[in-house]
C-alpha cells in the first residue's frame, strides 16, 4: 500500500540529497511548492504518473516510494518486489482427488524493465502498482487483464489480445498496441498519450476521465467505442466511426480527415468549433448531432 508519511519522507530525503528546494522541485513537476509541501507532509498524495516524473528528478528507482522492496530474478533480468508473498504458488484440489498445481501470480508492485514476455497465454493476473519500462509483451493473450495505477512506458504489445481488460489510473506513454484487440476494454482516470495503436479495435471501448492526446490510430476500428470526459488531444480520426459516443469531451487539434461516421452522438463538447472536418461523410443523424454541437460544418457531406 502506498502510505502518505512514508512518501512524504522519501519524497524530502530524495529532494534534499540532491540539494534542491521544494520551490525547484515544483517548478521541474509542473505544480506549486504547496503542493510539495502537502506531499512532504503526509496531507496528499501524488499520482502514478507524477511519482513515475518525480523518481526521474530525483534519481531513483519507481520502488523507492513503496515502503519495502527486494530484488528478484525473473528469467534472465532482476525486478523489485514490495514483499516476499507478491510471487505465490497456490495448489488446488480436483473433485476426483487429484491435487492440481496452479499458479497464481500477484504481479502488482514490479520493477519490469527490459523484460521479454511476448508470446504469453491466458495471463489474467493482476498488474497493480507496477512500473513496466521497455517491457516486450508482442502476440500475448492478455484479456481480462486489470492494471491500476501503472507506468507502462515504450512497451511492445503488437499482435496481443487485451480485450475486456480494464486500465484504470495508469500512464500509459509511448508504446505500441499495432494491431490489438482492445474490444470492451476500459480505459479510466489515465494518461494515453504517443501510442501507436495502428490498426487496434476498439469494438465497444470505453474511455472514462482520461486523456488520450498524440497517439496514432491509422485503420483503427470505432465501433461502439465511448469517449466520456475526455481530453482529446493532437488526434486524426479516419476510416469509418460507427455507433461511437463523445460527450463533455474536450477538444484540442483534433481532425476527422477522410472520415465517415455513421450514428455516431455528440453532446457538451468543448472547443468543438476547433475541430476540423476534412472530406467527411456523415448520415442524418450524426449531422443534427454535430450541428447541435456547433462544429464547422465545413468539410462535411451527407451520405447518399
Amino acid at each position: 500500500m502506498l502510505n502518505s508519511n512514508s512518501i512524504g519522507n522519501k519524497i524530502a530525503t530524495a529532494r534534499k540529497k540532491i540539494n534542491l528546494s521544494q520551490a525547484e522541485l515544483a517548478q521541474q513537476v509542473s505544480i506549486s511548492s504547496q503542493a510539495v509541501g502537502k506531499w512532504e507532509r503526509g496531507e496528499s498524495l501524488p499520482d502514478i504518473t507524477t511519482l513515475n516524473r518525480l523518481a526521474e528528478i530525483l534519481g531513483v528507482d519507481l520502488n523507492y516510494f513503496s515502503e519495502n522492496f527486494h530484488p528478484i530474478t525473473i528469467g534472465t533480468g532482476t525486478s523489485e518486489v514490495t514483499n516476499n508473498e507478491s510471487l505465490t504458488k497456490q495448489s488446488t484440489e480436483s473433485p476426483v482427488g487429484k491435487v492440481e498445481k496452479k499458479l497464481n501470480w500477484d504481479m502488482s508492485k514490479l520493477n519490469l524493465v527490459d523484460s521479454d514476455f511476448s508470446g504469453l497465454k491466458n495471463l489474467h493476473e493482476k498488474f497493480s502498482s507496477s512500473n513496466m519500462q521497455r517491457c516486450l509483451f508482442i502476440g500475448s493473450n492478455m484479456s481480462g487483464l486489470l492494471l491500476n495505477s501503472n507506468n507502462v512506458d515504450g512497451c511492445d504489445f503488437t499482435d496481443s489480445d487485451i480485450s475486456k481488460s480494464q486500465i484504470q489510473s495508469s500512464n500509459i506513454g509511448g508504446n505500441t498496441f499495432k494491431n490489438c484487440s482492445l474490444k470492451e476494454t476500459e480505459f479510466l482516470k489515465s494518461n494515453i498519450h504517443g501510442c501507436d495503436f495502428s490498426d487496434a479495435d476498439f469494438t465497444k471501448t470505453t474511455f472514462k476521465y482520461s486523456n488520450f492526446m498524440k497517439n496514432i490510430i491509422a485503420n483503427t476500428k470505432w465501433n461502439n467505442t465511448s469517449f466520456i470526459e475526455m481530453q482529446i488531444q493532437d488526434i486524426v480520426f479516419e476510416g469509418t466511426l460507427e455507433d461511437c459516443y463523445f460527450e463533455n469531451s474536450a477538444f484540442y487539434g483534433v481532425k476527422f480527415q477522410n472520415a465517415t461516421l455513421i450514428n455516431t452522438f455528440f453532446k457538451n463538447n468543448k472547443k468543438f468549433k476547433r475541430v476540423q472536418f476534412i472530406d467527411c461523410k456523415v448520415d442524418k443523424i450524426t449531422y443534427a448531432f454535430l450541428k447541435n454541437n456547433q462544429a464547422d460544418m465545413t468539410g462535411i457531406s451527407l451520405l447518399s
